[in-house]
């Protein structure tokens, strides 16, 4: 059986990887010993995911469709510890930021991570970025089918692509196989949904031109169904016309959105289908063999149906009320009977949202090993994820991911906030997203209470760039700076839910970093005096406009 129920590396894989790592330990010594400048070695470094941010070098390491297998994340662990200050960073891409890497280490960081066959190669530059993936593929029960095969078949074409090198500005792609979006394929440069049509075939929705940033844009649907052979056609069809066409003179004009809202939907799809019915039956055709042996690597792990009611689980249930919210918000249906899937909580109450230990790690591969076929998966909630318990294992994954710290009944809930590293790490920041996360973490820290209020998603970024996603929380917030005073606008009505993709609206004017939370608790308490049967945050929201919201905050901060 093999270890892993998703891609190996071959050993052209490992032959890249391991040559990508001794050419950059050479140039890392050559700039330590002056022979290339900074600016010089600033485009090098980039290419291996090294940043310069406002006190260290930050390392990210992409996470293929955000799964993980405990023989990696433990190693994740052990370079975090040996290379870094004994934590990471989980983001919203399905990638780790290691924030503290001294430079002289970090070849040795990168050719660790290439002895559990991950790489940082792409996290960053004009080029494809790690292709993310619904959280939940392979083992979510409602869907139609695995978005990885497909995720790594994007890896592998777009890898060192060399007429995609260097694009206009980076380009990021999303794809989901289910009806549920979990994946945000709409605010994604391009997002691909798997869907089934009358005729019983499987084929991709192809969105373009989404994305946030200081330029929010929702992703218009160019092809409504493209059969999965010609994947690669279309999305190198799509890469063309945006490499030639994408703005260059512009860093702020020159992501995809801005040639499709420029040039309109119908002008990029009429570019698009030209270019590829040119290359539609070229070598781009993916055979059926080819996907076959992708899809033989990802076939899921040999779970037997089970029992759906098990009498200790239900009995603790009814003992343990923590332990009953955490099953109502924590535990997701699996495709397999007895089986569920369980989201490991990286947000307790008052923790850096996305942050885990190198013990924490550990502890969670510990777990996968005894309970989840040794798979993890890192959700773009920042989250990480169990993706195969079996029913009767859950009061033990739950009291051990409790010793972690990990056991949170709250995702989904208003303490599961998505946030970027901000003015605390990044050079790009002005304002900062941890404290104030942390803030209304521990405001809204009683479980009874967040299970009261509901779904409701608040999204946290310390810049225009939105690496927080604010423009669709349920509730966003933007750390701005005013005359070195930093601020906070707040926007409502934001989500990504299929059908219900919407980029949220500001409510007013910045208010003081001390005025979050009380602006946070005024925009419950309109909620939960007018809320309707059934109806979560963002429901109210558009059934009362924001009006009501906006007076009940500005009275209140």
């Amino acid at each position: 059986m093999p270890d892993t129920h998703f891609y190996r590396y071959d050993e052209y894989d490992r032959r890249l990887v391991a040559e990508r790592v001794e050419q950059f330990r050479d140039q890392v010594r050559r700039r330590l010993a002056g022979e290339l400048t900074e600016e010089q070695f600033k485009p090098l470094r980039l290419t291996n995911g090294l940043y310069l941010q406002l006190h260290a070098y930050m390392l990210r390491i992409a996470i293929p469709y955000g799964t993980l297998s405990s023989r990696q994340l433990r190693k994740l662990a052990e370079i975090a510890r040996k290379y870094d200050r004994g934590y990471g960073h989980f983001t919203t891409r399905q990638n780790l930021q290691l924030h503290w890497i001294k430079l002289e280490q970090a070849p040795d960081a990168i050719a660790a991570l290439a002895e559990v066959d991950m790489h940082s190669i792409q996290t960053s530059g004009n080029c494809v970025r790690n292709t993310t993936a619904d959280h939940f593929a392979g083992a979510a029960a409602d869907e139609i089918e695995d978005p990885r095969v497909w995720c790594e078949i994007v890896r592998q074409w777009s890898t060192l692509h060399p007429e995609f090198s260097f694009l206009p500005r980076k380009f990021k792609i999303a794809i989901t196989g289910s009806p549920n979006d979990r994946a945000a394929v709409r605010v994604h440069d391009i997002g691909l949904r798997l869907w089934r049509n009358d005729e019983g075939e499987v084929g991709f929705e192809v969105i373009v031109g989404g994305g946030l940033g200081r330029t929010p844009m929702i992703g218009k649907t160019l092809r409504e169904f493209l059969p999965r052979d010609e994947l690669l056609a279309y999305l190198e069809a799509t890469l063309r016309v945006y490499n030639r066409y994408g703005r260059r003179d512009n860093l702020f004009k020159a992501r995809i959105k801005i040639l499709v809202h420029e040039i309109g939907a119908e002008k990029m799809r009429e570019e698009v289908e030209a270019e590829y019915r040119s290359m539609k039956d070229s070598a781009l055709k993916l055979a059926p063999e080819t996907v076959e042996a992708i899809a033989r690597q990802f076939a899921p792990p040999p779970l037997r149906p089970g029992r759906t009611r098990v009498p200790e689980v239900e009995a603790l249930k009814l003992g343990d009320p923590d332990f009953a919210l955490w099953l109502k918000s924590n535990v997701a249906p699996h495709r397999v009977p007895g089986h569920a899937i369980v989201t490991a909580s990286l947000k307790p109450a008052g923790a850096p949202p996305g942050d885990a230990s190198a013990a924490q790690m550990e502890g969670v591969a510990d777990i996968a090993d005894m309970y989840s076929f040794s798979e993890i998966r890192v959700s773009h909630e920042q989250n990480l994820v169990l993706p195969h318990v079996a029913i009767e294992d859950l009061p033990a994954v739950y009291r051990a991911l409790g010793r972690l710290g990990f056991a949170e009944a709250n995702v989904g809930k208003i303490t599961d906030i998505i946030a970027c590293p901000g003015l605390d790490y990044c050079s790009l920041a002005n304002a900062r997203s941890i404290p104030v996360a942390q803030r209304i973490s521990t405001r809204f820290a009683a479980l009874a209470r967040q299970h009261d209020i509901g779904d409701l998603k608040i999204k946290i970024s310390g810049c225009i760039n939105a690496c927080g996603h604010h423009h669709v929380g349920h509730i966003g917030i933007l750390g701005v700076d005013k005359n070195g005073v930093e601020l906070y606008q707040i926007s409502l009505g934001g989500d990504v839910d299929f059908g219900q993709t919407s980029l949220g609206t500001i409510l007013g004017p910045a208010v003081p970093a001390d005025r979050v939370v009380e602006a946070v608790e005024a925009l419950v308490a309109v909620y939960l005096d007018a809320r309707r049967a059934g109806e979560r945050f963002v429901d109210t929201y558009r059934r009362l406009g924001i009006q009501p919201f906006k007076e009940r905050v500005y009275a209140a901060v």
